[in-house]
């Protein structure tokens, strides 16, 4: 991108970021979006998968077998596209490499993927999953908290689910070992809990691994009182 050479002090703030022309990160072509409509309608097609967790399944089928043994807390989990080419390079781009403008194009994928927006629309509060303030600190932002903004201004919010420590690297560990390493890793400002009872909550985050994340932040929505919890991630890995 044109604006990665910059120092970062001198980088575009996101939205102007979101306007600068750019190559299509699929494509290449010039000047295009983020990933060009295209490339959108190509490598972003809708998938069958699993009502409570996303993973893929077979047409026909609403809920995985892994979610009929052991229901999550989740109530419903929508996820975009499969954690692969492109996206897997755009999140890099978001996440890693600084480069906040992502978040309109990859707001704008979710927003298309069927089921969000009447999830959105029933929501009372959309709240991303926050990252350790040491995290935070050295990324400058929140990834989730970016796309929870640009999906439903109204409803974001980002004070009420809140990370109490940080947790090391969880790639390459089992669900098991990363439910373990995330236990007391979330919570519910405390002054804000009561509001949660009786609310549909909407909770987002960019990529679902193995959803230990995702059933680790929701569980203290849970016990709040929240009547319905819907997770809505960008990108979902395969099971192995």
């Amino acid at each position: 991108m044109l604006f990665k050479a910059l120092p970062r002090i001198f980088r575009p703030l996101p939205a102007l970021a979101a306007r600068i022309p750019s190559q299509c990160a699929a494509c290449h072509a010039w000047p295009a979006e983020r990933v060009c409509q295209a490339c959108v309608a190509r490598f972003a097609q809708p998938a069958a998968r699993c009502q409570r967790c996303a993973v893929r399944v077979p047409e026909g089928v609403d809920v995985c077998g892994a979610c009929l043994r052991k229901p999550p807390v989740l109530d419903a989990c929508l996820a975009a596209v499969d954690y692969a080419y492109p996206w897997a390079g755009a999140l890099s781009d978001f996440k890693f490499r600084g480069d906040p403008g992502w978040a309109h194009t990859l707001a704008a994928l979710l927003r298309g993927t069927p089921g969000v927006g009447p999830a959105l629309a029933a929501a009372d509060r959309v709240l991303p999953v926050p990252l350790s303030a040491e995290r935070l600190r050295t990324r400058g932002f929140n990834q989730s908290a970016l796309l929870a903004q640009h999906l439903a201004t109204s409803q974001a919010d980002a004070h009420t689910l809140l990370r109490l420590h940080s947790t090391d690297a969880q790639s390459g560990l089992p669900r098991a070992q990363r439910l373990r390493n995330l236990q007391g890793a979330f919570a519910v400002e405390p002054a804000l809990a009561p509001g949660l009872r009786g609310q549909r909550v909407v909770l987002v985050d960019d990529v679902m691994t193995t959803g230990a994340t995702l059933e680790a932040a929701a569980m203290p929505l849970r016990q709040a009182g929240a009547a319905h919890i819907t997770g809505i991630v960008l990108a979902r890995t395969a099971l192995d």
